[in-house]
């Protein structure tokens, strides 16, 4: 009979793997910063920017002494991150693109067949004319290429010819980010931004142990599928077969752990939680919907009772929060949700609605925590004020 991770012991371990445990106070830039980084894996890419970006309120929630100009000389002045592919577009210490070469060769055979499907005729007769400017007249930005080829309307499956063939050229290893311009990729040479002593390729009997061993570290526990879709860089058959190797080799145990309403599954761990696990700061966080403790969705749901869906491509009269609403998170429970933007030029963070989880009301002492952290994220949004509009308390709503 396997071990039993009860409910609150397993959420202890994933908010401390997950940099969620201690107080979001100390040092955020230079090598704290590309610490936080390697120890939560990857900071997830997104344009979204009603209060900040996800890659800047991921990094903010775990140091709130953290701007984002910190995270800019981290990957175009020292070059020690970079930006590639996940399950979506992340930011990733560099020392992983030897690994990610394998996935630059995958991609040329899987995403061939995709994308000749979806996007106009013609990219791949970009790709020479592209390298070879770049080579010779330096980065490039989307809006740089393709003269005199017609342009659609901005959406993903309607890319010109050579807006597609930078991001093959990207998706496969011979392009990387140099820099963003506001939030516009700036595409050079690989070798131009990734550090040679980074550019070695792993041998690829290597990549399915680092990713299976890396993702169950950096998770405390997990399925099969739960490690192989961390990365997203080995197939579900490579990682059923390293975890059975490592079981038999006694690297790993097979254990039960305990969901938030009493559920069970099994999941494997490389050792149980010990009694010395930080009890997580009492503290009220606000977290980016693409927090990697939320990336999966399922597990959160899992493990803190909380059912989560961005709204963002649902019609409006069909949303049931809002466009891009916050997780709260207080100390290891997934509290409520908050609907909030920041009006720069008004210098106001407005909060439009408050909706409490089941069996969470909203205390004084809960009032004043929310205050406070709301304080904290206007000044980082760069308002001066926080207003709470007219009924931005709500009822909780049950969903899922």
């Amino acid at each position: 009979m396997p071990d039993l991770i009860p409910n609150r012991a397993a959420r202890h371990l994933f908010l401390h793997r997950h940099a969620l445990s201690a107080a979001p106070v100390g040092p955020a830039s230079g090598t704290a910063l590309l610490d936080l980084i390697e120890r939560i894996g990857f900071v997830q890419v997104d344009s979204i920017n009603t209060v900040a970006r996800a890659h800047d309120m991921i990094l903010w929630s775990r140091r709130q002494s953290y701007r984002p100009q910190a995270l800019k000389r981290l990957l175009e002045r020292d070059r020690t991150l970079w930006e590639h592919w996940t399950h979506d577009a992340s930011i990733l210490p560099a020392r992983l693109h030897g690994i990610w070469q394998h996935r630059f060769r995958r991609d040329e055979q899987r995403l061939h067949a995709n994308w000749k499907r979806w996007f106009r005729e013609g990219y791949e007769a970009q790709f020479d004319s592209i390298l070879d400017r770049i080579a010779r007249d330096g980065p490039v930005g989307t809006a740089d290429v393709g003269e005199g080829e017609v342009r659609g309307k901005g959406g993903w499956w309607d890319w010109h010819p050579s807006k597609t063939a930078l991001e093959w050229l990207w998706r496969t290893g011979r392009l990387a980010i140099t820099r963003r311009d506001g939030f516009a990729k700036i595409y050079d040479l690989t070798e131009r931004v990734i550090p040679e002593a980074h550019r070695s390729p792993v041998p690829a009997e290597l990549v399915s142990d680092w990713a299976c061993r890396s993702a169950l570290q950096n998770l405390g526990f997990g399925t099969s599928g739960e490690i192989v879709a961390y990365w997203s860089a080995i197939s579900p058959e490579a990682a059923r077969t390293w975890c059975k190797s490592a079981l038999a080799r006694g690297e790993i145990r097979e254990v039960e752990i305990e969901g938030a309403r009493g559920q069970r599954r099994k999941a494997f761990v490389f050792d149980l939680p010990q009694e010395t696990l930080p009890e997580p700061a009492s503290r009220l966080r606000i977290l980016s919907p693409f927090d990697p403790a939320l990336r999966d969705r399922d597990r959160a749901e899992f493990l803190f009772g909380f059912h989560y869906r961005i709204e963002v491509f649902v019609p409006e009269p069909k949303r049931v929060y809002g466009y891009y609403v916050f997780p709260v998170l207080e100390g290891d429970r997934l509290v409520g949700r908050i609907d909030v933007k920041a009006y720069r030029d008004a210098g106001s963070l407005r909060v439009k609605a408050f909706w409490p989880e089941a069996g969470i009301t909203l205390t004084k002492a809960r009032r004043s925590k929310l205050e406070t952290e709301l304080a904290r994220l206007a000044a980082f949004a760069g308002c001066d004020r926080v207003e709470f509009l007219d009924g931005w308390e709500r009822e909780t709503l049950r969903q899922g």
